[in-house]
């Protein structure tokens, strides 16, 4: 009996702590982000005039006595940081007061030259670049609230040597990057995973880069940490992480980690740990800091500024469109799939490119417009699929307004175009002369001086008399035509008229009145 009731109680127990770790398992997660975007488009640092652009210099050698923190030495705010820093903020719904004021935040780490940070804090009411009541829609019908936004500097740069054999790995300090300007954008937790972390991310990094304040492209320029809690638990803040991509996996091995604990009975301690790149885990660095902890002074170098609500007012109206009002833009006021809306308003470059071609003679209507989307998206996109690439195109909105033009009047087809395109982002020719040059024109039924009607007729005589076989079968199955409208298109590269090739093909199987394949 006692032995049954042993058993019966270890089932028992067995299956409660099953039940609580299965609990655990699914408890929600809360993410809130951090995300440090460097004002790219400076000329220079945000209080001294070492050039911003420190990336591929030597080490250490983008530095003054100012960003070095050196006695005597005193800060000059950068007017267009705040600037830009003031538009960022309004791209996200943020407001700014009307006076800022910038704080030492007080710690020590070797690439801290000065042991302390320059940054905001709105210890005794509003004084960051912007307030909260900002939110980014992240699709979905899921928006992501935005706690603040404050201007800071940046500091240097750590970098581990790989060292050698079992020595000790060599850690150097590259000072050129501290004091760079940068905005550090503070999210409420109202992500639930790590997915919708990376889709925040995402579009924060089309909207700063739409209103021209930062190239998140470039390596560093825009770097993230994940506050991570689950089930109400401690929160954890994920550091030392090198990509969007990589922050996705920090999370979900993060989230995974407190579940685990959790389902064992074990606390989650609040602490900061860091992003092990090589093991794909997260690891402890040093209890979670307070902001008590750092010790937070007004930066008496620096008196408050002056923005004024008419100078925020002004900056934020001269931002071009927001990404989302483009979006919108594209698919309902000129009718493009919501696909191609999305992947040609994200890109500033394309989508100005787009714009201007619309506006051009031949580019305007509706059908022209999805023409030049579609070769925006669809090719253009594909050579110069980076930025660097961008530089060597040559070309400009009229060569896209000029295909569209040639397609809707049937003069060039699509596959033609295509390659017109491809001659145009090289050369940059005009369109006409490429066509041209390249023979790329359509092949029509009267084009030639054989008889039967010219070269396009003779193409399709020789592909029913080589397609014998499929001839027979497209005059038992109508729709079967559309292999053999294929094979003519093939023989003349793309340029044969679809609807001209069409009706010879129904011509040469004795079925001109017959109904069938639409032949694109």
């Amino acid at each position: 009996m006692s032995a049954g009731g042993t058993a019966g109680g270890g089932a028992g127990a067995g299956a409660a702590a099953g039940a609580a770790a299965a609990g655990a398992g699914d408890a929600p997660a809360r993410i809130g982000l951090e995300v440090h975007c460097q004002l790219t488009s400076l000329a220079t640092k945000l209080f001294c005039p070492c050039p911003s652009a420190y990336r591929g210099m030597e080490p250490n050698t983008n530095v003054c006595p100012v960003c070095m923190g050196l006695p005597g030495t005193l800060p000059r705010l950068n007017r267009r940081a705040v600037e830009k820093a003031v538009m960022v903020a309004a791209s996200l719904g943020c407001s700014t007061p009307e006076r800022i004021a910038f704080f030492r935040k007080n710690y020590f780490y070797p690439d801290l030259p000065k042991n302390f940070q320059i940054t905001q804090l709105d210890a005794y009411g509003p004084s960051s670049v912007g307030g909260g009541g900002g939110s980014v829609d992240i699709g979905g019908g899921d928006t992501v609230r935005v706690r603040r936004v404050q201007l800071e500097e940046d500091p240097g740069r750590i970098v581990y040597g790989g060292g050698s054999g079992s020595g000790p790995r060599p850690t150097l300090v590259d000072y050129n990057r501290a004091g760079t300007a940068l905005v550090e954008i503070v999210t409420e937790p109202d992500m639930d995973s790590p997915r919708q972390a990376r889709k925040f991310l995402g579009v924060l990094s089309d909207a700063v880069a739409n209103i021209g304040a930062a190239d998140p492209s470039l390596e560093g320029a825009m770097r993230a940490d994940g506050n991570v809690s689950v089930g109400g638990g401690p929160r954890v803040e994920v550091k030392n992480v090198g990509s969007f991509h990589d922050l996705e996996k920090a999370l979900h091995f993060e989230i995974a980690r407190q579940r685990s604990l959790a389902g064992r009975g074990i606390p989650v301690e609040q602490e900061t740990r860091h992003w092990d790149q090589g093991r794909r885990v997260t690891v402890p660095a040093r209890k979670k800091e307070a902001d008590m902890d750092y010790r937070y002074l007004l930066e008496a170098d620096i008196p408050p500024v002056a923005v004024g609500a008419g100078a925020a007012s002004a900056l934020a109206g001269g931002m071009p469109e927001g990404v989302a009002a483009r979006r919108a833009r594209y698919a309902s006021e000129i009718g493009l799939p919501a696909q191609v809306a999305d992947v040609l308003s994200s890109d500033r470059f394309y989508s100005d490119l787009f714009d201007e071609a619309r506006r051009l003679p031949g580019g305007g209507g509706a059908r022209a417009a999805r023409e030049i989307a579609n070769m925006i998206t669809t090719d253009l996109m594909g050579i110069a699929d980076t930025r660097e690439k961008r530089g060597s195109l040559r070309v400009a909105a009229s060569h896209l307004a000029d295909l569209a033009a040639a397609v809707e009047s049937g003069s060039v087809t699509r596959a033609s175009a295509r390659d017109a395109l491809h001659e145009a982002a090289r050369s940059g020719m005009p369109v006409a002369e490429i066509v041209e040059a390249k023979g790329l024109g359509v092949v029509g039924a009267g084009d030639g001086e054989e008889g039967g009607g010219g070269e396009l007729a003779r193409v399709v005589r020789d592909v029913l008399a080589a397609e014998s076989r499929a001839a027979e079968q497209a005059r038992a199955d109508p729709k079967a035509v559309n292999y053999l409208v294929g094979k003519v298109m093939a023989a003349t590269s793309g340029r044969a008229d679809p609807q001209q090739t069409l009706r010879l093909i129904r011509e040469g199987l004795g079925d001109a009145a017959g109904g069938g394949g639409d032949g694109r």
